[in-house]
């Protein structure tokens, strides 16, 4: 248990919340990383506890740190962005994929997935292996993005803890999974590697919904559980993006805790499977 938390500061909330301002606005302007519409509430948790991590009291002491060294920024880097997925999470968004969104899909020649924020890649082995099952692989490309390289290059290896694997299976077999998940990976070592055939036709990349732009026009976009970590302001610039990206009619997929409903994007779309948080570009 970490001995620190935001409550046990030295200094006053006021206080705390100017130095984090001042902390994510030096991070912007030196490493280009823009955290500064990240949920204030998740930021003050996070920085908490690599407080911490640095042994420092203070937001300017670790500010000081991060500034000197790179290497501290990385190590920073960890704290500010959530890396907590599971294959087939929430297994009725996949099943409802299954059953409503890929029948849609199958009527095109060629389909572009944009997995955005995909963090260590549970959620993008989870959709391949759907399009898989669905006969759709030849014709899928898929682009798999996140600003953690640490993340990307964990999603790319496809490499998960054995122990992960009978929840994975569960929710494999909840989301209407037709074979063994068993038949996806290689165990060897007290790890499951996920199979080469499914990095096939998959695009890893660097991108941030803070500060990029768009750069496919995609079919199906799913970004789940991410929104949550935004302000308003950004969450209807990351909805604008996924709007732009979109072709006509295709479909966006949020998390369960995620909604359109008050986005400034609301009128761009129509609810598709409003339960499992899917929606259809208008």
């Amino acid at each position: 248990m970490s001995r620190f938390s935001y409550d046990d500061s030295p200094q006053s909330a006021h206080d705390f919340d100017i130095e984090l301002k001042l902390l994510l606005e030096a991070i912007y302007l030196k490493y280009q990383h823009d955290f500064r519409h990240y949920s204030k509430s998740s930021l003050r948790r996070r920085v908490a506890l690599a407080l911490d991590e640095f042994s420092v009291r203070t937001l300017s002491q670790l500010q000081d740190k991060i500034m000197r060294s790179e290497t501290d920024f990385t190590q920073l880097f960890r704290f500010l962005t959530v890396q907590v997925s599971d294959m087939f999470r929430d297994p009725p968004y996949f099943l409802a994929l299954r059953d409503h969104v890929l029948p849609v899909l199958q009527t095109y020649p060629s389909i572009k997935v944009w997995v955005a924020g995909c963090s260590t890649g549970e959620e993008l082995w989870s959709l391949k292996i759907l399009f898989d099952e669905a006969g759709l692989t030849e014709r899928t490309l898929f682009y798999a993005t996140d600003i953690n390289p640490d993340a990307l290059s964990r999603a790319e290896a496809g490499i998960y803890a054995l122990d992960r694997i009978a929840g994975f299976t569960r929710n494999y077999l909840a989301a209407g999974g037709k074979r063994s998940l068993a038949d996806y990976y290689h165990a060897a070592y007290g790890s499951a590697r996920f199979a080469g055939s499914l990095k096939e036709r998959v695009v890893f990349a660097d991108h941030s919904l803070s500060t990029d732009e768009v750069f496919l026009e995609a079919h199906l976009v799913s970004c789940r559980n991410v929104l949550i970590y935004f302000d308003r302001g950004l969450q209807d610039r990351a909805l604008g993006l996924f709007r732009d990206t979109l072709v006509r009619r295709g479909f966006l997929g949020l998390g369960s805790k995620e909604s359109l409903r008050f986005s400034n994007q609301y009128d761009a779309f129509d609810e598709f499977c409003d339960r499992e948080r899917i929606y259809q570009k208008r």
